[in-house]
């Protein structure tokens, strides 16, 4: 729940923090409704990212705040994390993947800097088949990353711009400012 008077003033500075995210122009982000019950005071963001080769990733950034704490937690600022992205069949056969995909948000939050602790997640591989007359390509592959962690201070920029790098990375875009030229085929 955001907006409503009675805001404690740190949830409201680290919703400040997280809507001065400034993502790549690739990353499609907006403000979507939170859960309603896992914390007293909560802000959600949806992110859809299309990669080079038709890769989609979708996710989402939920903020947590609880001014009483959780154990779980060891902090009142919680950040819970989920991005789903589509796989090229050769990478999703990769036995490192679920490693990989892991990495992808360890390497972003130590790259921005975000200040954090509590770290847990799931890394999960799916392979779906479809038969008979249902629509769709006859198999897809996904990836799903599920995490949490702890924010120790309500300046957020730092995570929300580790959501939005592990959103690109899940596609394959490079970094900001690398540029990756294409194979050109043999004359």
């Amino acid at each position: 729940m955001t907006g409503m008077s009675g805001e404690p003033e740190l949830f409201r500075r680290a919703v400040a923090a997280l809507k001065a995210v400034q993502p790549r122009p690739e990353v499609e982000f907006g403000e979507v409704r939170p859960p309603q019950r896992l914390a007293p005071w909560s802000f959600a963001y949806s992110a859809e990212v299309n990669g080079p080769a038709g890769e989609l990733s979708t996710g989402r950034l939920v903020l947590l705040h609880d001014p009483e704490g959780a154990e779980a937690w060891d902090g009142v600022l919680r950040l819970v994390a989920y991005v789903r992205v589509e796989l090229d069949p050769e990478l999703a056969s990769d036995p490192l993947l679920p490693e990989v995909g892991w990495s992808w948000l360890t390497e972003a939050l130590e790259t921005t800097g975000a200040n954090f602790t509590a770290l847990g997640g799931t890394v999960t591989q799916t392979s779906s088949a479809r038969f008979g007359d249902i629509a769709g390509p006859a198999r897809t592959d996904d990836l799903e990353l599920r995490a949490s962690w702890t924010a120790l201070d309500p300046e957020l920029t730092s995570h929300g711009t580790a959501f939005c790098d592990l959103m690109t990375s899940a596609v394959g875009l490079p970094p900001v400012g690398v540029t990756i030229f294409s194979q050109r085929p043999a004359t």
